[in-house]
């Protein structure tokens, strides 16, 4: 994401900057804890910045998204998906990422397309994995479909491999962190010879980091994942994309597109309207910006609190067992 981020803004300040003035990039690390992203919200606004962008982690998005709504600091959340970031309907915030609830209703189509009806999850305890349980459950039982908890506070990795077996799931699904227990699950059941025939999935997306498959291999493939892109890029989409992969020394995921997506939106919004937050939150429902994945615009999506872009492009991939640096599409919504 940050690296997306920092291309764009040298992009912009290449340009000329916003009204001949550079755009300034502060960087806070959250490190993945609501507090440590309140606290650098605090900070951020303390010193004056025109706006927030960034954020990958659904809960600490959500803390950053309540604190920046209380302070009336206009906040564009790049990669984050929970569909509630703030409790109640906010000015200040939008979205570029589809909530959870519009991408994993995507990837359930394709589970009961690849014929899987009994599906079970091995989820660790967070609102993030909650929420997601709960859109799966709701969904496919709707549609003739059963979802079965499985909780790794409970379990060990061999223990999932059992607890398949007993409850006959043709699919286990990863709600669960990176690289552990993650990893120690997939290796479970890619060893047990009784679940041969089970297929692993991993909706939040963890094979999409490089490390994956550094680490899993060949064990690592196979295993489909939510991922927000286009069949094909766009002109300034594969122009980012190459210099995204010279600067990172390999392919892009997604989100190095949200980031660069997120500062493309906001410099339109400065040009237009100049650094003052209150402006430039009134000014979130006449976006209408060329991104690297499709024109950006925001509007009030039911359940949704924030404004939102409805929406990127979702596609279901994995990595190819031929070959697994390279993906596969296998769905898309």
């Amino acid at each position: 994401m940050l690296a997306g981020l920092e291309l764009a803004v040298r992009e912009v300040n290449d340009a000329g900057g916003i009204v001949g003035r550079p755009l300034e990039l502060v960087v806070r690390d959250t490190a993945a804890d609501p507090q440590k992203a309140a606290a650098a919200v605090d900070e951020l606004a303390r010193l004056g910045v025109a706006a927030l962008a960034g954020e990958y982690h659904s809960v600490v998005a959500r803390a950053a998204a309540v604190r920046a709504d209380a302070l009336g600091l206009p906040f564009l959340c790049s990669s984050a998906v929970l569909d509630v970031l703030t409790e109640q309907p906010t000015e200040w915030v939008a979205r570029l990422a589809p909530a959870q609830s519009h991408g994993w209703r995507i990837y359930a189509d394709f589970l009961l397309g690849e014929g899987h009806s009994r599906i079970a999850v091995a989820a660790e305890s967070s609102v993030y994995w909650a929420s997601g349980t709960r859109i799966l459950r709701d969904y496919l039982a709707s549609r003739g479909g059963t979802v079965i908890e499985l909780d790794m506070r409970a379990l060990t990795p061999t223990a999932v491999c059992d607890e398949l077996l007993d409850n006959r799931a043709t699919a286990l699904l990863l709600l669960v962190g990176h690289p552990e227990p993650a990893v120690s699950i997939v290796r479970s059941v890619r060893r047990d010879r009784r679940l041969a025939e089970i297929m692993i999935g991993a909706p939040a997306g963890q094979p999409e980091f490089a490390e994956w498959a550094t680490v899993l291999g060949d064990d690592g493939a196979a295993i489909p994942f939510l991922r927000y892109l286009p069949e094909r890029l766009s002109r300034l989409g594969a122009r980012v994309e190459t210099a995204l992969r010279e600067r990172l020394g390999e392919a892009p995921s997604f989100v190095a597109f949200e980031g660069y997506d997120t500062v493309a939106v906001l410099a339109d919004v400065l040009r237009s309207h100049g650094v003052d937050r209150a402006r430039t939150a009134e000014s979130w429902p006449r976006v209408a910006v060329e991104g690297t994945r499709g024109q950006i615009r925001f509007s009030r999506t039911p359940g949704i609190s924030v404004w939102q872009w409805a929406w990127t492009p979702v596609q279901v991939v994995d990595r190819d067992p031929a070959a697994p640096d390279r993906f596969r599409i296998l769905h898309a919504g």
